[in-house]
């Protein structure tokens, strides 16, 4: 399987954008399209050209980019279904289980609707990257604009069982906000105060604090644990079932001043 080349860089206030190149070929694919200027930018100062958008959602600062960039490069646009209209020059609709082929790369799509109903998540197995969107976030998950805690709960369930080594591309930095959070719903988790600690001194340099791993979210992200006895215990939730905990610690963050 031919290598891949990520280059992840920031643009809108805290979005960052990912380009892949697919090495030894002509095919580079932007992962959501949040600021097209910019990603023209990067594209020419690496000397490569667009062939392919993919896109997670339909929110403006992940398909926003698509009309322009689909001018200036002819380049294909691989989008959830989007019957609404709102994801601009759509060539290909994919949805969970599908399967792409990205210059000889591999493309897992994997459905993860909760932030949005139309989510996906892509996933390249040979290569250990999943570009996830605003579905699971470094020490957080995506706010329920239009799922619901049980779609959630099974989408982050699907990203989860990926091999713990995955990088995950998230699509914001919120990680300082979320680290705040975290450790008021799991205080007691060494591993994640020392985490909260190591992103605080990485944001002091504005430093990116993504992408981040499976591994990783699973033993520090409060949203991923909710068979933690320190979490139930402290949400009063002893006995009940895990998504009842996981939607008890995403209206915690909703409301969080943190």
């Amino acid at each position: 399987m031919p290598g891949l080349e990520i280059h992840q860089f920031p643009c809108l206030d805290d979005n960052y954008a990912y380009l892949v190149h697919v090495e030894g070929s002509d095919v580079t694919a932007a992962i959501d399209t949040p600021d097209a200027e910019a990603i023209i930018a990067e594209l020419d100062k690496r000397g490569w050209t667009l062939t392919h958008i993919l896109n997670t959602h339909w929110h403006p600062d992940h398909a926003g980019g698509n009309a322009a960039l689909k001018q200036r490069y002819g380049a294909l646009v691989i989008a959830p279904a989007d019957p609404e209209g709102r994801i601009a020059d759509i060539d290909r609709t994919v949805a969970d289980g599908d399967r792409l082929d990205l210059g000889g790369a591999e493309v897992k799509v994997l459905g993860v609707p909760g932030h949005t109903t139309d989510h996906v998540a892509f996933w390249f197995p040979e290569t250990g990257a999943a570009f996830v969107g605003d579905t699971l976030f470094a020490l957080g998950c995506g706010r329920l604009f239009e799922g619901t805690p049980e779609q959630m709960w099974e989408s982050l369930g699907k990203l989860t069982a990926l091999p713990a080594d995955t990088m995950v591309y998230c699509a914001h930095e919120y990680t300082a906000s979320n680290a705040r959070f975290a450790v008021t719903i799991e205080p007691g988790n060494a591993e994640l105060v020392e985490r909260v600690d190591h992103i605080r001194r990485l944001r002091e340099t504005d430093t990116p604090t993504v992408p981040t791993t499976i591994g990783l979210e699973l033993r520090t992200n409060p949203f991923l644990r909710t068979r933690s006895a320190e979490i139930r215990d402290r949400l009063e939730m002893p006995e009940d079932e895990d998504v009842a905990v996981f939607a008890e610690v995403r209206a915690r963050k909703d409301s969080f001043k943190g």
